[in-house]
């Protein structure tokens, strides 16, 4: 939360340098013939001027406009969100013209004609540098809640009482039998739990992280299924670079789990691929990941708002709102493909999984393994 802080107030602090300078040579007359002296001394009123109104709206917008957001209609919302950053230009030029009074750079006199002249200045500073807050700001919150939602419908999916029920009873059985096996589930269960119950996790993981906590859920829901339950993991050496929306690839696989293998007598099996899309500069580099059941298929253009497939196209939306990123559903009886395509993002790399023992398969590239399965129904 610290270092948000800092990167918000950092990015204020930029946003008024440059805006400062804008000033400079929109509004202050600079030519080329403007002596450097002169030049420096404009500058550093604008900066003045910059440094009283920043901080005010910096610190007011991210809570007033939110509420204002939330109890006035559209468009009068953003009619008085314009009138309170108005009255804070207003303000701010009040208090950068009395510094500049009490320093001795304008005469006392001068104090209503310097106001008549900047609040103009001040308040097209004041809007620019506003609305640029409320608009990142607001979708801060939305991706926040977006995401939050997702983690509460992994939460509640996982929170089942059967599925709790089924996990306990699976490990009880495995206790004599194989105590390893039971420890690993174990273990499984509460990584499981502890990822859905981070809250303050960061909305993009890698596709590493992602998939741990994908094969720990696959890995218990196979021992309550068995054979039933069959899955291949296909991922490129190049996407272990991804970063995609947290939870995303797990809200597709609690899907297919839920539509393709339990209503089956013969169950399903799914395949979750991850390839890059590199095409030649300066377009840029995707990453597409898909994950793929032969279930029964279900009417994709019909999906309820809350469902989780409806959460992760808007979480997508709000996490790459300019860039290519999309998420599509192709479904017919027998084949269910789910595509995620996200930029590439400037990180980390990703260090490869290591395959897991027993359960389901795995494949990276065109090598894998094919454990054998083992668990009770």
């Amino acid at each position: 939360m610290k270092t948000e802080t800092v990167r918000y107030w950092r990015r204020i602090i930029v946003g008024s340098v440059i805006a400062s300078a804008v000033v400079l040579f929109a509004f202050s007359g600079v030519t080329w013939r403007t002596s450097p002296p002169e030049i420096l001394r404009a500058y550093l009123i604008a900066l003045l001027f910059s440094t009283c109104i920043a901080p005010l709206v910096g610190s007011t917008m991210p809570r007033v406009a939110p509420w204002i957001w939330q109890h006035v209609l559209f468009p009068f919302n953003w009619i008085v969100i314009t009138l309170v950053m108005v009255a804070m230009a207003v303000a701010g030029s009040a208090l950068s013209i009395g510094v500049l009074v009490a320093i001795g750079q304008v005469p006392s006199r001068d104090f209503g004609g310097w106001m008549q002249g900047s609040v103009r200045i001040a308040i097209v500073l004041t809007l620019t540098i506003g609305l640029v807050i409320t608009v990142y700001e607001m979708t801060r919150a939305r991706v926040a809640q977006a995401t939050a939602q997702a983690q509460l419908a992994s939460l509640e999916s996982r929170v089942q009482p059967h599925f709790l029920f089924n996990t306990l009873n699976s490990i009880a059985a495995l206790i004599h039998d194989d105590p390893k096996g039971a420890e690993r589930m174990t273990s499984q269960l509460a990584s499981l739990m502890r990822s859905s119950l981070d809250q303050q996790a960061t909305p993009l993981i890698t596709l590493s992280d992602e998939l741990r906590t994908v094969r720990d859920y696959l890995a218990i829901e196979q021992v309550r299924f068995g054979d039933r339950l069959r899955y291949t993991l296909r991922i490129n050496e190049d996407a272990w670079a991804a970063r995609i929306p947290r939870m995303s690839i797990q809200t597709l696989v609690e899907n297919c789990v839920k539509h393709a293998v339990t209503p089956s007598r013969t169950g399903a099996s799914m395949t979750i691929a991850a390839a890059v899309n590199a095409p030649s500069p300066p377009a840029p580099k995707t990453f597409i990941i898909t994950v793929t059941d032969d279930g029964p298929g279900f009417d994709a253009a019909n999906l309820p708002a809350g469902h989780g497939l409806a959460l992760l196209r808007d979480r997508t939306a709000l996490l790459f709102p300019r860039q290519a990123a999309a998420v599509r559903v192709e479904s017919a009886p027998g084949q269910t493909t789910i595509t995620l395509t996200v930029p590439e993002t400037h990180d980390q790399q990703a260090a490869p999984l290591k395959p897991l023992p027993r359960f389901g398969s795995c494949a990276s590239g065109d090598a894998g393994v094919e454990p054998r399965a083992t668990g009770t129904e």
